[in-house]
């Protein structure tokens, strides 16, 4: 029988699975968006937001349990500075998940898990540089000139 298990196998060994989700909960709460399948991100989602959720305690004990499973050191002090203060009110549902398509190789369903209230990314207004214009291409004939050319130099000589 199969009682109590309530996770996604994500298609690995258990030790491989678990790497997984430590480094990308690590990163989502590191970068505050990442970009993963959308398995993977309704996996990680339940993590992250129990890393949040343990943090918003602000005990020495929650500190620990969360150093046990991030992997760095900056990110815990993040998440204990920052973003604990930033949920504060919100009693869960500190993540989202958007969708963006599937992939072009497998198919595979892409989305984006992203911490919710996070502040707005700044967009720079950068002009792409203009495209330079080709030179002259030569016409379609080309190949065949250099033929007649070569012909006429073998001859001559």
């Amino acid at each position: 029988m199969r009682h109590q298990t309530h996770h996604g196998r994500l298609g690995v060994q258990p030790a491989h699975r678990r790497a997984l989700i430590r480094n990308m909960v690590t990163s989502l709460l590191k970068h505050e968006r990442i970009k993963t399948t959308k398995i993977r991100a309704k996996e990680v989602r339940r993590y992250a937001e129990k890393m949040i959720t343990i943090a918003k305690k602000e005990t020495l004990a929650s500190k620990r349990r969360i150093l046990g499973f991030v992997r760095e050191r900056e990110v815990v002090n993040k998440l204990f500075k920052t973003l604990i203060y930033r949920y504060a009110e919100r009693k869960g549902g500190y993540t989202r998940i958007l969708k963006l398509g599937h992939r072009m190789g497998d198919g595979a369903e892409m989305v984006f898990l992203e911490l919710v209230d996070r502040p707005a990314e700044e967009k720079t207004a950068e002009t792409k540089p203009e495209k330079k214009e080709k030179a002259e291409t030569p016409s379609s004939d080309a190949p065949v000139e250099k033929k007649k050319k070569q012909k006429e130099a073998t001859a001559a000589s």
